[in-house]
């Protein structure tokens, strides 16, 4: 067993506070080849920074020991260990601090160690040894520069107390100035030891969580060389230009002389209080490096009286031999082991840049006024001497202090044992003269509010490499977009991802887009909600300007057709188009251009209702009239069966009730629309707009609207089609069949178009689809009969009614024009109607039936009207020698381009008797007539496929037998 290690300064007292500093840095270690007594440590290389917290804790104790208000009659002494910087030497004086170095023969340990306080140590790993070892004696350790979080566990670490604040507030300092700065990419090195490796752990723990990505996480110890080498290649590659170094100053010199050696330069360092200040580290190349490091240090607080004890009493009154030689301490040691010391007798120049030296003075202090509270101290009566303080107390007493000492400086310990966080913010700078200085740009104070705890002079910083380093693995997402991260890197790698549509961010790096108020919507640059426009199709739109002249000027031209028939109503094409239905369908034409204008402007309630009910009626209204022309036409040419009384189920008062009826099937569903439920205006949020709409109320309803006109117009456009191939001239059922047609087409694309087109175009749909189906029914209608009568009033003559063009020859029917050939007529018929017709009983009549003409032979020139269809009396037949008898009977017919099957009995019934013609006349028209066409139309269903037609329609029926019908063989 070796020698007891002796204290590098001591003092008897009342009471004795241990101390353990690495005065020295350098261990030499003895042989141990257990063949002898082992030799005692030998320490070299004076640490100058724990030289002077060993003097400033002699200067404390013995400041106290001459206070008359602070333990005025108790003497504090102590025992100042130098470790070396060694983990064994630490061991050592450990072992030395708690049981003394005389060893009595037969004295038997009390359990009790002769210290009550422990100061020290200064590094986080010495001093977790030294806490764990004096833990279980409940000896309270106060530590001035040991900042391990990994301190602060009260489980582990009962007894322990530092005037120096926890690594949490360090690391978290360290977060504050990179993200101040902007940095979000940098690197990490720290040293492998609990100061290191914990405080690192927290800095990329709150990095994390403010966003900051490190891009490698390297450590060594300063006897790890490879590792070193291994953190050098790292830097080398990476691309972070910013470093956070949370080493311990071993290892951050041997760092800084590899980089300055390896000429690795520009990168900002941003370093923690344990080497920022050291002014070892400034050497001729160490600038290039370290130049504009930032770091966080203990604030300098400057002790009176200090710097003039250093010079002069602490060598009078600790180290006598340095008066005279020979002069021994209390324990036999020779002065040699001072003789590095004493280099330093004259030297306090460093003590103003001391920044740790003040928190062994607030630990001194701090055990003193434990001390006090313990002893009952009283400025009078002095301390109780004689009462015995357990190290247990003193630790409780530790817990309460609160006190300030001289220099103004508030000294308690919170919950974990540490003090409040106090750092300034100091930068590595060049002054003109070469020299470099810890400039201080700014403080971190953890004791104010958390707003207020970070302070930074920018402009007073000098940067490494002459400006700021910009540090990101990825450029800053401006306002507008936001942040998605790379798949497979940190999340401070990303793209930059434009906000979608109805989103914005209003701030730069953005990790979210935020979606705008439902009555808002982004702009352009998707950094700011803008409120939405209304839109709606209004009277002032080009597209509207567009829409409402195409509808005035589809009324102004219905009116013209309107006026221009009743300016002819007494012509023949007029009145051969039925002029009643026809001026009923101009007006209901009206209609519709003009409930195309209630679709625009801004919607109401009642325009909402009005126009869908408006558009839905008038529509009706304009087909019933198509549709009652076209059952007019279809009836007069295709009923089958002459002698049947259908007919008058088709006269002018049962057209006009057709139409009323149909109109009022749609105003019956209308009204249901309306009253279980109605359009009303509705907001539709699209994109950037909010779009004033009428919303349909039902669904049902409004394609009921629609369906009940799409199937009036089918069953137009059916029976239209049915009669297309009646007589040329006039045939108005081609020009329902070609409009009926545009209408369907019209209204089918519309419904597509409808469904897909936003916002007011689909207004614009329904607008569009109303005028197109109106033009296509007015110009399909009424265009060639205007055409007539304003270009051809040649052909609107009644002359040109019964006339036919054939062989581009017009053949005169009434003039007896007859084809060259056969001029005579071959006559047949039972005696007594041979009989009857030559005694003028009654009027025999030639008729023709052919186009929309019946000619009846009577009293020439006599007109009968049937509901729009007229009807020529007349009495002109050629007979069998080619001269013209009044009151011959005889029928003559044609067939051009189709059979005709019926002959309109109830109009030519209604229309005979509105006259006063006699009963002859009745009663030919109302039984022979009849009986005759019968006869005629049985004749032509037999012969009608045999004999065909040619091309122009002119091949003629032959050998037509019948006992009512005389056959005449006249021109066909």
């Amino acid at each position: 067993m070796g020698d007891p290690q002796y204290p590098l300064f001591s003092k008897d007292g009342d009471i004795t506070i241990g101390a353990l500093f690495p005065v020295h840095s350098i261990e030499t270690s003895p042989s141990f080849d257990f063949m002898k007594k082992p030799q005692p440590l030998s320490c070299s290389s004076v640490y100058l920074r724990d030289f002077r917290m060993a003097q400033i804790m002699i200067f404390a104790i013995e400041e106290i020991n001459k206070s008359e208000n602070l333990l005025p009659n108790v003497s504090i002494g102590y025992r100042i260990y130098d470790t070396c910087g060694s983990r064994l030497s630490t061991m050592s004086a450990i072992m030395g601090l708690m049981n003394g170095q005389e060893i009595v023969p037969g004295h038997r340990c009390n359990g009790h160690s002769p210290l009550h306080a422990i100061i020290g140590e200064t590094e986080s790993s010495a001093t977790v040894i030294l806490s764990r070892t004096t833990g279980p004696f409940k000896i309270p350790v106060i530590s001035h520069t040991a900042s391990c979080e990994c301190l602060s566990n009260r489980k582990d670490h009962p007894s322990f107390f530092r005037t120096i604040s926890s690594d949490y507030h360090q690391s978290t300092a360290l977060v504050y100035i990179v993200k101040h700065f902007g940095w979000s990419w940098v690197g990490a090195v720290n040293s492998d030891n609990d100061y290191g490796n914990y405080g690192m752990a927290i800095f990329l723990k709150i990095a994390q969580e403010e966003g900051i990505c490190v891009e490698y996480s390297v450590k060594f110890y300063r006897t790890e060389i490879e590792k070193l080498q291994k953190v050098l290649d790292t830097i080398k590659k990476s691309t972070a230009k910013v470093i956070v170094a949370f080493a311990s100053f071993p290892e951050m010199g041997l760092l800084i002389d590899q980089l300055s050696i390896q000429n690795i330069t520009g990168l900002q360092i941003i370093g923690s209080r344990s080497w920022i200040t050291v002014k070892s580290l400034i050497k001729p190349n160490s600038f290039r490096v370290l130049g504009g490091s930032l770091g966080f240090a203990e604030r300098t607080i400057n002790v009176e009286g200090f710097a003039e004890y250093i010079i002069k009493g602490f060598w009078k009154t600790v180290v006598p031999c340095s008066q005279s030689k020979g002069n021994y301490s209390q324990y036999d040691l020779n002065c040699s082991r001072y003789e590095d010391l004493l280099l330093l007798k004259n030297y306090n120049e460093d003590v103003p840049e001391q920044r740790y030296v003040s928190n062994v003075f607030k630990a001194v202090y701090a055990v003193a006024h434990s001390l006090h509270s313990l002893l009952k101290c009283k400025e009078q009566d002095g301390c109780e001497k004689g009462l015995t303080i357990q190290p247990q107390q003193l630790v409780e007493a530790l817990k309460k202090v609160n006190f300030t000492i001289r220099t103004g400086d508030h000294v308690w310990f919170d919950s974990t044992g540490g003090a409040v966080a106090q750092y300034e913010v100091v930068n590595w700078q060049q002054d003109s003269d070469g020299s470099i200085q810890f400039k201080s740009v700014g403080y971190y104070d953890a004791s104010l509010p958390s707003d207020q705890r970070f302070m930074l002079n920018t402009e007073n910083i000098i940067w490494a490499g002459g400006q700021k380093p910009r540090s990101v693995c990825s450029e800053s997402c401006p306002p507008g977009t936001r942040k998605a991260a790379q798949n497979g890197r940190p999340v401070c790698c990303y793209d930059c991802i434009p906000c979608g549509e109805g989103e914005i961010s209003n701030e730069t790096d953005s990790n979210n887009c935020k979606r705008c108020p439902i009555e808002y919507w982004s702009n352009a640059e998707k950094n700011k909600c803008v409120l939405n426009t209304v839109e709606f199709l209004s009277f002032t739109e080009v597209m509207s300007i567009v829409l409402v002249f195409f509808s005035m000027f589809g009324v102004g031209l219905t009116a013209m057709v309107a006026i221009l028939f009743y300016s002819k109503k007494d012509t023949p094409i007029v009145k051969a188009n039925n002029s009643e239905l026809s001026f009923l369908l101009l007006f209901s034409l009206s209609l519709c251009f003009l409930c195309s204008l209630t679709f625009i402007g801004r919607p109401t309630e009642w325009t909402c209702m009005l126009r869908h009910t408006a558009f839905g009626i008038t529509f009706v209204l304009c087909i019933s009239c198509v549709l009652g022309k076209t059952i007019v036409v279809l009836m007069a040419f295709r009923a089958t069966l002459p002698g049947s009384n259908v007919m008058k189920w088709f006269g002018p008062s049962q057209q006009r009730l057709s139409v009323l009826a149909f109109t009022l099937i749609q105003v019956l569903i209308c009204v249901i629309w309306l009253t279980m439920s109605p359009p009303f205006p509705h907001r539709q949020y699209y994109k950037e707009n909010i779009i004033l709409e009428c919303s349909l109320g039902s669904t049902i309803g409004f394609w009921a609207v629609l369906g009940y006109i799409g199937l009036l117009a089918v069953l137009c456009f059916i029976l239209a089609f049915l009669a297309r191939t009646l007589p040329d001239n006039f045939n108005e059922a081609k020009f329902i069949t070609f409009s009926m047609l545009i209408f369907c087409a019209v209204w089918i694309t519309f419904i597509p178009a409808y469904i897909s087109s936003p916002g007011k175009f689909t207004v614009a749909v329904e607008i569009f689809a109303i005028l197109a189906s109106s033009f296509g029914l007015l110009f399909c209608i009424f265009a060639p009969k205007c055409f007539v009568i304003l270009f051809k009033p040649e052909q609107n003559t009644k002359q040109n009614m019964m006339n036919e063009w054939r062989d581009g020859r017009l053949i005169d029917w009434s003039a007896g024009d007859e084809e060259p050939g056969d001029k005579t007529c071959r006559h047949s018929g039972d005696k007594e109607a041979q009989r009857q017709l030559d005694s003028e009983e009654f009027p025999v009549a030639d008729v023709v039936i052919g186009l929309h003409w019946v000619e009846i032979a009577g009293e020439e020139g006599t007109w009968m009207e049937a509901t729009g269809i007229p009807l020529l009396l007349r009495q002109d037949c050629s007979n069998s020698g080619g001269g013209t008898t009044k009151g011959r009977s005889g029928l003559g017919w044609t067939r051009r381009g189709a059979v005709v099957k019926a002959f309109f009995k109830a109009w030519l019934t209604d229309g005979v008797q509105d006259r006063d013609l006699g009963l002859p006349w009745r009663r030919l028209v109302q039984v022979e007539i009849p009986q005759a066409l019968e006869d005629l139309l049985n004749v032509v269903a037999m012969f009608g496929q045999a004999a065909g037609v040619d091309k122009d329609g002119s091949n003629m029926m032959s050998a037509m037998d019948s006992s009512r019908i005389r056959r005449c063989n006249c021109p066909m």
